[in-house]
């Protein structure tokens, strides 16, 4: 029976394993967590809306329904392309058709800044940020000198993206509804949040009408925007940042990255073992279907994967993934019966981001709009994406009880 190896439970691979269920071939899925992530909720976690475990659900549940899929927990340190064998913790699986969909992670662009000014990636980043968050709180509370205090009570978030404003619009519910009657020697609603982007305009993705509504409605939360403002040092103490070319220091204890990413590793291994080649940000240049060039046995979606369309990359979201991965699997499928298939092309659904309650900004094509009706929009679509019924039903509960109580009931501070 055609081996099919898949690399990675992301929303890539999970649709991939998921195409194939049906399909007259062998699947592995490999991944080093056993649990599929909602990336798009992740900031939630971090900001004590939800918990970890209502937007991730286990891998084998996910797939227990596909009788011919397998799932190893399992981390890839090489891949074997002449024997066409990957290497898992020292063990080999072999394969007919590889699927690489290992995703991205933070990138500091060569910097240091990890410790100092950690990105949202995971389970355990997203838990991380939410103690340093509260951490801050806390820790303002007991502070006497009121330029300390500031600084505990500053909060600076590097990255106009969807992440960056999801986060900065969270911290601003939170400053100003949460936590509002929680302490006795600070008032939280006189937190500085800013959010620092290096280009003109918060979410570049989006048309500028949009990116200037985001901005209003991130102003009403009490966040404040610095664009074309570049960070040039961190550390636990602030940042530095360079705005039109004079240097500004900002004393702030929690610092917050969103500002860029960079592919897995695995696209490293590809470039040694199969000659593959990386763009800047080390995504594997695919060719139309997919495939690594010479290589056709060998897909490369998601976050992964640099592929033109209409004269510029697809970014990594996981509309994009999605899509690819399942293309992959009608690939594999029409492979086995012979027949050909059209290039991938990826059909843009819309653009959504949300800065907080009843605020939102959503953009597709010839209609655009924000505010409320985009916030219940962005609601819906992600619950329906969210994988299980269960955490569906989970995550619509713990919104309603949020809406009407203003209360984040997951503001544990952890290790």
């Amino acid at each position: 029976m055609h081996r099919v190896a898949i690399v990675g439970g992301g929303f890539g691979g999970l649709l991939a394993a998921k195409g194939l269920a049906r399909a007259p071939v062998q699947v592995t899925l490999a991944d080093r967590r056993n649990f599929h992530l909602f990336q798009p909720l992740l900031y939630q976690v971090a900001t004590g809306g939800l918990s970890p475990g209502e937007i991730a659900s286990p891998l084998r549940h996910i797939l227990s329904g596909a009788r011919n899929t397998s799932v190893w927990l399992a981390e890839v340190t090489d891949i074997d392309v002449d024997a066409r064998k990957l290497i898992l913790d020292g063990r080999e699986l072999p394969y007919d058709t590889l699927i690489l969909a290992a995703g991205s992670r933070n990138y500091y662009f060569g910097k240091p800044w990890q410790d100092a000014a950690p990105g949202l990636k995971s389970i355990e980043d997203a838990t991380g940020i939410r103690s340093r968050i509260l951490r801050a709180f806390e820790a303002a509370e007991m502070e006497a000198d009121p330029e300390k205090r500031r600084a505990w009570l500053t909060f600076v978030l590097i990255g106009g993206g969807p992440t960056g404003v999801e986060l900065a619009g969270a911290l601003g519910e939170i400053a100003n509804d949460t936590l509002r009657h929680d302490f006795r020697s600070i008032d939280p609603a006189e937190s500085q949040i800013l959010l620092l982007e290096g280009s003109d305009r918060i979410l570049s993705g989006f048309p500028p009408d949009l990116s200037e509504a985001a901005e209003r409605q991130l102003i009403r939360l009490g966040v404040r925007t610095r664009t074309k403002a570049l960070a040039t040092d961190i550390d636990s103490t602030g940042v530095t940042i360079q705005v039109d070319g004079a240097e500004q220091r900002i004393p702030a204890h929690t610092v917050l990255w969103a500002a860029g990413v960079q592919a897995s590793p695995l696209g490293a291994i590809l470039k040694a073992r199969a000659g593959a080649t990386l763009d800047r940000s080390g995504r594997v240049m695919v060719e139309p279907d997919l495939s690594v060039a010479g290589h056709p046995e060998i897909l490369v979606i998601g976050d992964m994967a640099h592929f033109d369309q209409d004269g510029k990359p697809l970014p990594g979201v996981a509309p994009v993934a999605m899509q690819q991965g399942s293309y992959a699997a009608k690939l594999i499928k029409k492979r086995l019966r012979g027949d050909a298939i059209q290039p991938f092309h990826y059909f843009n659904k819309g653009n959504l981001a949300t800065i907080g309650r009843r605020a939102a900004v959503a953009d597709f094509g010839v209609v655009r709009f924000s505010g409320g009706l985009a916030w219940l929009t962005w609601l819906f679509v992600h619950l329906m994406y969210l994988v299980g019924f269960q955490n569906r039903i989970l995550v619509l509960i713990k919104w309603v009880f949020d809406y009407v109580t203003r209360n984040r009931g997951a503001r544990l501070i952890t290790k």
